[in-house]
Order: C-alpha cells, then structure tokens, then sequence
C-alpha cells in the first residue's frame, strides 16, 4: 500500500493505492487548499493488466460511476451504455495526476517510444465525460511527454521508480 500526497494549483490531494497481481485499487480525497473544503473524492479499479474498470467520482456536483470492460467498453453505474467513449481503456480525471500513472503502466513504453492511447476524460467537478486521444512519450528514464490530442495541451511529467507522478509543471507535484 503507497500513500501519496500532491499538491495542485489550489488543492491538496491524498492518495492511498494498493496493488496485488489482479491490479490496484485507489482512493483520493482532493482537498481546497484555501479552505479545507473538500472538492472530489475518488476511487479507481484497474486489472492486471492496467486497464480501468470501476471509477467513481464524487463532487459538490454530483456522483458519477463508470464501469469498463477493459477492451474498451463503458458503461454507467447503472447500466447505461456510453457508446461515445468506445475504445477507452484508460481515464483521466482532471483534478489528479493519479489517472496519469494507469496508462504509464499499461504502456509499458521505452525510451523513446511514444504511444496514442483514447481515455475516458472526466472534467472535475461538473463530471462531464468525453472520449480524449492522449499520446505518451517516454523521453528517459523518469520523464515522459504527455500531450492531448484533442488540442494544443503538452507537458513533460516526471515519475518516480513506481511510475507515480512527481512533477506534473504548472499543475500538480508531489509533496
């Protein structure tokens, strides 16, 4: 089990995530920093194989719960089929460098190597949720280049030796 704090441009978050030879699971709590509030709780499932299969969500807005197949297959909490992020293996929630680390250990990339992977985006906190093309490139042994797609957004992340994110620029580092 691995605790791990960031702090973001307003907030502080606090991660506990286990892992075994079925996967990880994670818990976060992201936290004002201004005021103590507290603005997102989360939990995320992966497989053994890094793919994401059970997300929840939880804001000042609202609940949200998405279930994966791990090929690429979502669904709602309850059920709904959410046709628009077929392909997805991997989720994005804005509010934690968290969801950066699943496709680092899914990919499994060398230096040099880049990869497109599609996410399920979840914006925090209206709990929107749109299919988003990423690429990750591993540019050494700690550091990879992460770019959306879907826009102009880039930033070189660093990791740690368990592929944590430690320096997330402009956005989140770890404390």
């Amino acid at each position: 089990m691995m605790q791990l704090h960031w702090i973001g441009t307003d907030t502080v978050e606090n991660t506990t995530v286990t892992m075994s030879a079925e996967g990880s699971h994670a818990d976060g709590q992201i936290d004002s920093s201004i005021d103590d509030a507290v603005l997102t709780r989360y939990s995320i499932d992966t497989d053994a194989s890094w793919a994401t299969r059970f997300v929840r969500v939880a804001t000042e807005e609202g609940d949200l719960v998405l279930i994966g197949d791990g090929l690429g297959g979502w669904t709602e909490g309850d059920g709904t089929r959410l046709d628009h992020l077929a392909g997805a293996i991997d989720v994005d929630i804005t509010a934690t460098p968290l969801t950066n680390t699943l496709p680092i250990w899914r990919l499994g990339l060398r230096v040099g190597e880049s990869a497109d992977v599609l996410t399920a985006y979840i914006d925090v906190p209206q709990l929107t949720v749109i299919a988003d093309p990423q690429r990750y490139r591993r540019l050494d042994e700690r550091s990879y280049r992460f770019e959306s797609q879907g826009g102009d957004f880039a930033r070189d992340i660093t990791i740690d030796d368990a592929g944590f994110v430690v320096d997330y620029p402009g956005l989140f580092r770890r404390a």
